[in-house]
């Protein structure tokens, strides 16, 4: 039999396993039912930067395709460097 001690550390081990199990297997976008994630661009869209991040610049020369949506919800676009996040273009529809 194993003392209080012991059987309580060991509760807490098992806790603590299922928990971090459970976080590595949890994605980092929300999904739908069928599995689909919820993501704010898909590649082949067109997004457009924000004003305040290109001065000077019209809406034509601020939109680029996506290329790749990234695990993360960045986006990587085609003739611009670097990983880019929503926050970064006018979502308006």
């Amino acid at each position: 039999m194993l003392s209080g001690h012991s059987a309580f550390k060991r509760i807490l081990g098992l806790h603590q396993g299922a928990g971090a199990r459970a976080t590595a297997a949890t994605p980092l976008a929300p999904s739908t039912r069928d599995g689909a994630r919820d993501v704010w661009a898909r590649p082949g869209m067109s997004v457009t930067f924000r004003a305040e991040l290109m001065p000077g610049r019209s809406s034509s020369e601020r939109t680029f395709r996506v290329a790749r949506v990234l695990r993360s919800l960045r986006v990587i676009v085609e003739g611009v460097a670097g990983e880019h996040t929503a926050t970064e273009f006018d979502l308006r529809k």
